[in-house]
């Protein structure tokens, strides 16, 4: 299997070097082998854990199988496509795809955000109001079991329909992620919608066996419902992964190969940054740089707010799962980050004079989409000039949010107020998979830096069993 080269993701720190309310040059230079050995220690626990070695106490739980999953599936499907586990998460997009209009995804926090963010990226922005041959024969897709809102599951199921159908136009079925199968958001939402899907397939169970797919653990109770239910495709949670950081496992592989990406291309892109996170010195590597650049901002200038401004409508969903990643990974023992995601220009007009001229406690990573999908639009020429345009016919909205990007920053250099620059080459899966590897990356080395473990989550294990105890009231 030859693949094409990856273009590499860019970080541009200029914006942030300065030395009255950022950083200077030998500060991130100085941090330098700290960095270094936050990333050994990365590593070598990653190492140690592949071995089965047991964690030290203060690293329990120890979940860095991220890490090397996407070589490791990667190596699988280049050994032995038809047998390995990411030939079948793409044998079963494709029969999921024959047999359905509409998937519903259900999972909450990282069991399915990775997989939205994927959706809203990389896909069309108006997919599920395409045609089917529009949608190259791909199911419609939606999400839900994150919420416990009546409102939404009812109108979710006036969509769904619970009248039996032979037409494929008119079918559905349902990806059910939990590890443990005991989320309640999640576990009641699969209830609810098994009750209208048996209906929908006229009491035809195996049919229904057919249309539910679990991504879950090897033991659970999603896992005993899959097998009640006789689901043949059962995928499992990689051994090591949390939510938060498996969206390059069947959690958002399967989604996003029912939904028409690339998959394998999608992993490559995650590899190619794990090999740059390796052997990258710390001056070329742009995860330890950004990692160095957010923790020096904390230590150093008290910036308790991150924003993550995200130059592209596309990329909203993506910025949702990273306040869940940094959040939720770093947010332990009285310290954290708070994150922010907003999404110029639009939000410039409800953010914009907090960010320029609000209080000096936020650093601001642009994320930069460099190369438009389509075909540039003209503002273009009219005989109805009232609006004044025409002076701006010939320039395209490409044109006009470059315009906008070199403003804001312009607004934010005349006020001292440190900006960092990602740039993505495009909206594909090449460049999604170097982001999310890049951010989980980084936050687990931030991680080190902070004496934080980034995996676990006791705030909500105890949300959790509070939850509980207040239903057996």
């Amino acid at each position: 299997m030859t693949s094409q080269a990856i273009t590499p993701l860019e970080y541009d720190t200029s914006g942030v070097m300065i030395p009255e309310t950022g950083l200077a040059p030998e500060d991130l230079a100085q941090l330098g082998p700290e960095l270094e050995r936050a990333r050994d220690e990365v590593l070598a626990s990653s190492d140690a854990w592949s071995a089965g070695g047991e964690p030290p106490p203060d690293q329990e739980p120890l979940e860095p199988g991220f890490i090397d999953l996407p070589g490791k599936l990667l190596a699988e499907y280049r050994e032995s496509r038809a047998t390995s586990q990411l030939g079948a998460i793409l044998a079963t997009a494709k029969k999921l795809s024959s047999l359905t209009d509409r998937i519903v995804v259900l999972g909450i926090g990282g069991s399915y955000m990775g997989s939205r963010a994927l959706f809203k990226s990389c896909c069309h922005p108006y997919f599920n109001e395409l045609s089917r041959a529009e949608r190259g024969s791909h199911p419609r897709m939606y999400f839900a079991g994150n919420n416990l809102d009546n409102d939404a599951t009812q109108g979710l199921l006036d969509l769904l329909g619970d009248k039996p159908t032979r037409d494929v136009d008119g079918r559905w079925g349902i990806v059910a992620v939990s590890k443990s199968g005991d989320t309640l958001e999640t576990a009641v939402a699969l209830r609810q919608l098994l009750d209208v899907l048996r209906a929908a397939c006229d009491d035809d169970m195996e049919l229904v066996a057919d249309l539910v797919v679990p991504v879950t653990g090897t033991s659970g109770r999603l896992f005993e419902t899959a097998k009640a239910l006789g689901c043949e495709d059962i995928f499992p949670i990689s051994e090591g992964v949390s939510g938060r950081y498996s969206v390059m496992s069947a959690v958002g592989l399967l989604p996003a190969s029912i939904m028409g990406l690339d998959a394998p291309r999608l992993l490559e892109g995650a590899l190619a940054m794990t090999e740059h996170f390796r052997t990258a010195p710390p001056e070329e590597n742009i995860v330890l740089r950004y990692a160095g650049v957010c923790h020096l901002m904390e230590t150093m200038r008290s910036v308790t707010i991150r924003v993550l401004s995200l130059w592209s409508d596309a990329l909203e969903a993506t910025g949702a799962w990273h306040d869940q990643l940094v959040s939720e990974s770093l947010g332990k023992a009285g310290q954290g980050p708070t994150t922010l995601s907003v999404v110029p220009a639009r939000d410039l007009h409800c953010r914009g004079q907090q960010h320029w001229q609000g209080k000096r406690d936020k650093l601001i990573t642009n994320v930069v989409v460099d190369a438009a999908r389509r075909d540039r639009l003209p503002v273009g020429s009219s005989d109805l000039d009232e609006d004044d345009l025409n002076a701006l016919a010939k320039k395209t909205l490409s044109d006009l949010m470059a315009a906008a990007f070199t403003a804001t920053k312009e607004c934010y250099a005349a006020d001292g107020r440190p900006t960092a620059d990602l740039h993505l080459p495009r909206l594909d899966e090449a460049a999604m998979g170097q982001f999310f590897q890049m951010m989980m990356l980084a936050t687990v080395v931030e991680g080190r830096l902070k004496g934080i473990n980034p995996y676990g989550q006791p705030g909500l294990e105890a949300f959790k069993q509070r939850l509980a105890d207040v239903l057996k009231k």
